[in-house]
């Protein structure tokens, strides 16, 4: 059974709370109500956030990989133009270092556009489950896209961006420089 009680005033929740639970009639544990909605929803917020994690780390994946395809066939298809800045005198570094921060100013604009488009469409929605309650009792929760969340996302889309350029760049870097030279597209 589940009572709720307001402390009347001047009492605190731990007095209330000491003065139930070292009652020798009652056996009782004494809970704040946001405790116990919390202890309520702890397994379906335990299967969400998991459920959250996988995907994000499945997607992180495909776009890393997708980063790294995209960035291999800009590079792939600008091989005349890489070689002739090496023939030009540029150092390796500087056209690495181009490259990479093309790839990473991509990153960080889809990032942008991904982040203005989740805010725009979840940021304050409330929805509602009855899964995984124990009493059958329908829990309703509410997104909330937080400014460290939108921080957390650029992060590691600049990760990715990072990544799926370093890779191609390199390679482009170590070709020989006559052939890319010779590279017809």
């Amino acid at each position: 059974s589940v009572l709720l009680v307001q402390p009347a005033a001047g009492v605190s929740h731990a007095q209330l709370a000491s003065e139930l639970e070292h009652d020798a009639r009652l056996q009782v544990r004494v809970l704040r109500e946001r405790d116990y909605y919390g202890e309520q929803t702890e397994h379906l917020t335990r299967f969400v956030r998991s459920l959250g994690w996988g995907m994000a780390l499945l997607m992180g994946l495909g776009a890393t990989f997708a980063a790294l395809n995209t960035a291999q066939a800009g590079i792939s298809a600008r091989l005349r133009e890489i070689a002739t800045f090496k023939a030009l005198g540029f150092r390796d570094s500087a056209v690495m270092g181009s490259l990479v921060a093309e790839s990473l100013l991509l990153a960080l604009a889809g990032a942008a556009l991904a982040s203005l488009l989740v805010w725009g469409t979840l940021d304050g929605h409330s929805t509602s489950t009855m899964f995984f309650s124990h009493n059958y009792s329908q829990v309703v929760f509410a997104f909330d896209v937080a400014p460290a969340l939108l921080l957390q996302a650029a992060a590691i889309a600049a990760l990715i961006g990072l990544a799926g350029g370093w890779w191609p760049a390199a390679a482009a870097l170590r070709r020989p420089l006559s052939a890319s030279l010779a590279e017809r597209r």
